[in-house]
């Protein structure tokens, strides 16, 4: 009989967004399954959000222990991305230190290694003798960009603008939450500086095409994942945190990824040390930061088999008017059937959702199911999908390949770019959108190019291939199985 003593005790720390808990809950429970206790970790808002969209028979979670640290800010200054960032910086780290401390003097016993998506839980680790994992949250392809910055730099494509744990013997494991694209665009990043394509701040130098494989996207640099991210966040902001996270990342005992090396091979063997690990199985119990509408899977259930288009653009991307109107007219002059995940409320950061035109959602009522929040997995598994207007985030991403499920990518900041040509490009599992001179996708535009989708058996087919692919990489002897029990196999070593 295996008691709490003799199971490794991992502690779990996400960047506090959705994109990043989510997956890194989906590896806990992997691991759970596994025998391993897990502690994981939010900031104070985050895991109120959690444990309140929780569904009430999921509020016990077996070896999952749900802590919070303080992020020490108001509700009013959490809504400001860039303190929400300097605050994640500044004042985590040293939350994170006291809770490790107060956990190891508990009950619960000694943490055994760390897996987190921020680079200054690498520092706590090292200063504590711990060992880490760095989960990178986007693809594999991406993260190969970080290790080229150099490189791009002394080509003049860009200019030079472009810790709590070794002390106490606990490794480190670093995740990350997209595609081993991403991961391998970010691991290159010093030879992007390098080669003279971006400065240090990560600005480009020269717009210049990027090749890295046949099998990856080729980007411009005025693309790259830092300089698409709109009004969020500063670019050199982000470029400057992705840069240190990269560094960090280097020096952790384990780096993990949502990908599998089937998917995404050449990026992979980009990055030294990345472990894919995915596709990360669903759960149904936790992950998520608002409550699920379940409602919209009795009315799948009543839709014909490949019928219905899914529309869902993640947590943090919001449409403005004029687009909104007119994805919401392409649906209606469609007139197919489709669910629409839309959030009427402000999102985390306090800006205002869109709203429907006028009369819209009376004449779609027959053809139409609108929810604030949708059990993804199981809609995206669901036969009555014929495909996904997605954002291209690598979770929704990974998900639809799972699932083989054609997509509509319909990119909207950071690595999503990266991901569409991945769709649309590498793995031609989707189609893609061409707005007007104006920047708008028209009605007409959204109309075209779902009637072309669901037309096409070749797409189609290709999606079907990804999907046996990815059920084969975490099937028994499958290429992530092995990582993942390689990686058991090194903890319980020191246990």
């Amino acid at each position: 009989m295996t008691t709490i003593g003799d199971q490794p005790h991992v502690l779990v720390v996400p960047y506090p967004a959705q994109g990043h808990v989510m997956p890194l809950m989906r590896l806990s429970y992997c691991l759970v399954e596994r025998g391993v206790r897990i502690t994981f970790v939010n900031t104070e808002d985050i895991h109120s959000r959690l444990v309140g969209a929780l569904p009430e028979d999921g509020k016990q979670l077996d070896h999952i222990h749900l802590a919070s640290i303080s992020d020490g800010l108001t509700p009013k200054e959490r809504k400001d991305s860039a303190k929400l960032h300097n605050a994640v910086l500044s004042t985590l780290p040293t939350e994170l230190e006291k809770l490790i401390k107060n956990t190891e003097s508990t009950d619960k016993g000694k943490i055994e290694c760390i897996i987190s998506d921020v680079e200054w839980a690498v520092d706590v680790a090292k200063r504590l003798g711990m060992r880490i994992a760095s989960f990178f949250p986007s693809s594999a392809g991406v993260n190969a960009l970080a290790d080229h910055i150099p490189k791009l730099i002394e080509l003049g494509i860009i200019d030079k603008n472009g810790n709590v744990a070794r002390r106490m013997g606990i490794r480190q494991a670093v995740f990350f939450p997209a595609s081993a694209g991403a991961k391998a665009l970010l691991h290159h990043i010093p030879k992007l500086i390098e080669m003279g394509i971006i400065d240090e701040n990560g600005t480009p130098k020269k717009d210049e095409m990027v090749v890295w494989s046949p099998t990856m996207p080729t980007m411009k640099a005025s693309h790259f994942t830092w300089n698409c991210m709109g009004d969020f966040i500063s670019p050199e902001i982000i470029f400057q945190t992705i840069h240190r996270n990269n560094q960090h990342s280097k020096s952790a005992d384990w780096v993990f990824c949502n990908t599998f090396d089937e998917l995404e091979h050449a990026a992979i063997a980009l990055v030294p040390k990345l472990l894919p690990i995915g596709p990360l199985p669903a759960n149904n119990q936790l992950g998520n930061l608002w409550p699920e509408d379940s409602t919209c899977l009795s009315w799948l259930d009543q839709q014909a088999a490949g019928s219905v288009i899914y529309i869902a653009f993640g947590s943090t991307a919001i449409l403005d008017q004029r687009q909104f109107n007119e994805l919401a007219l392409g649906l209606e002059l469609l007139g197919r059937p489709f669910l629409w995940v839309f959030r009427s409320e402000s999102d985390l950061y306090g800006r205002h959702a869109t709203t429907f035109p006028d009369g819209f959602q009376e004449r779609v009522s027959h053809i139409g199911k609108i929810v604030s929040w949708a059990p993804q997995h199981k809609v995206l598994a669901h036969p009555s999908i014929a495909c996904f207007v997605s954002h291209c985030g690598w979770n929704s991403t990974i998900e639809g390949v799972s699932n083989g499920v054609p997509f509509i990518s319909w990119p909207y900041f950071a690595d999503q770019f990266f991901d569409a040509t991945y769709i649309t490009e590498i793995w031609r599992v989707g189609l893609g959108l061409k707005p007007d001179e104006d920047g708008i996708i028209s009605r007409d535009e959204i109309k075209r190019k779902l009637d072309q989708l669901i037309g096409d058996k070749e797409i189609k087919g290709n999606a079907l291939k990804l999907k046996e692919m990815a059920m084969k990489s975490v099937g028994k002897g499958g290429s992530s199985t092995k990582n993942l029990e390689l990686f058991l196999k090194e903890v319980r070593s020191r246990t």
